[in-house]
């Protein structure tokens, strides 16, 4: 086994990894999507990361689906896994077994971070306790992510992106109005916790580079929707009004929204009334002073869409557009997802990355939403991590992680 001060491979199976967090050794327990989310997020950085999963089936995400796809093995693939797995090594472990958790420990022993969302206590029932995690490893940073939280009145609560998106309030703001409560298209309470907890972790990794010694992080499906309700709290909180759904319309913000053309729709975002005057203008619109405030605007909303939407109705998306560009007023178009990925903005911006995926070939992911770039006073060099490695089959690098740890493989 390693000790503390043993240089850690990127991977021990492929090529290494250069990126801002090479130098680390991420253990990976969770599975769904908050807690693979952010231990993608590390990995999308450069760090190594081992993801543990039960013996059998795996991450109960592997079974989501459809759409499935069919690996060269004719065993399906779902492509909700692959989502949120690139970049991570796959070892399978049953917890409730001893000589696994001693493989385990093993790992942890040498490990930088810790990821696990089981729900609160499941860990310390299977003997890692928190306490006991940091007394194996006084450096171990862990992630713990709940529902709702490790303790208070609901602690003890399952969380699942569906329920933490009613629970904490975003349904009732999202929707065509109030008696249709919608919850958004992807697991926005997931990721968003996901992504917290990402940053969770690089604070207590910064905070051990002064210290020497680890801790614990938390963070939940519900702390991380009701942080991220930005105008909608702050209306509740300061101003006492509770925000309504009330469609693809800004409560606070006029014209701010989606507005039918004679063929398909546009956005607009007027910010403030320089930006109102000139769509005004462009269009001729038949508008009175009353109408000159952002404050005017929003108390006459279905005014101000009728009247957009009047003089839009004989024209085409792409003209509207135009035209609003060309004065520089701030729109766009509701692109589908498939045309999302074919737009060359989106590739520019390395939102699409290339892996070979060990069943299914050469295969497209969306890439991480960071880049990275050394400035000097007559140049800019983009330091991105180029290569990403592919989400992996179950169990992949059992016998590769057991050479490099130099203990027997557990019996599967």
């Amino acid at each position: 086994m390693h000790t503390d001060d043993t240089e850690l491979p990127r991977s021990s199976t492929g090529p290494h990894r250069a990126g801002q967090l090479s130098d680390l050794l991420v253990i990976d327990l969770s599975r769904a999507v908050a807690g693979p989310h952010a231990a993608m997020m590390l990995g999308d950085l450069g760090a190594r990361v081992i993801k543990v999963e039960q013996p059998g089936h795996g991450d109960e995400a592997r079974d989501w689906g459809p759409p499935f796809v069919e690996g060269s093995d004719g065993q399906p693939v779902s492509t909700y896994f692959l989502a949120a797995n690139r970049n991570k090594e796959s070892i399978t472990l049953d917890l409730k077994d001893a000589d696994d958790m001693t493989h385990l420990r093993h790992l942890l022993a040498v490990a930088d971070v810790l990821i696990e969302n089981f729900r609160p206590a499941t860990l310390a029932r299977l003997g890692l306790t928190e306490p006991a995690l940091l007394a194996l490893n006084p450096r171990l940073v862990v992630l713990a992510i709940s529902g709702f939280g490790h303790d208070g009145p609901e602690g003890s609560r399952p969380g699942y992106d569906q329920i933490a998106q009613g629970e904490s309030g975003l349904m009732s703001v999202t929707g065509s109005n109030p008696d249709d409560p919608q919850r958004v298209g992807v697991p926005i309470a997931d990721i968003l916790a996901g992504s917290y907890g990402a940053y969770g972790v690089l604070a207590a990794l910064h905070e051990r580079t002064r210290t020497g010694r680890g801790q614990i992080v938390r963070t939940s499906l519900l702390a991380a929707v009701v942080a991220s309700h930005g105008y909608q709290g702050t209306a509740w909180t300061v101003a006492g009004v509770p925000g309504q759904a009330q469609g693809n319309h800004h409560p606070s913000i006029a014209p701010y929204g989606l507005f039918r053309c004679g063929e398909g729709a546009v956005q607009i975002a007027c910010g403030n009334d320089s930006q109102w005057r000139k769509l005004s203008t462009e269009f001729g619109l038949d508008v009175d002073a009353d109408l000159a405030t952002n404050r005017q605007r929003v108390e006459r909303r279905t005014e101000v869409i009728r009247i957009l939407e009047d003089a839009f109705s004989s024209l085409a998306v792409a003209e509207v557009l135009a035209r609003l560009e060309a004065v520089g007023v701030p729109a766009g178009r509701v692109r589908t997802i498939d045309e999302v990925y074919a737009w060359d903005q989106t590739r520019s911006q390395g939102l699409l990355v290339d892996v070979q995926h060990d069943s299914l070939g050469l295969i497209q992911l969306p890439g991480p939403p960071l880049r990275f770039f050394h400035v000097s006073s007559d140049a800019e060099v983009e330091t991105t991590v180029q290569h990403h490695q592919p989400p992996p089959l179950l169990g992949a690098s059992n016998t590769s992680l057991d050479a490099w740890l130099g203990i027997e493989t557990p019996p599967q």
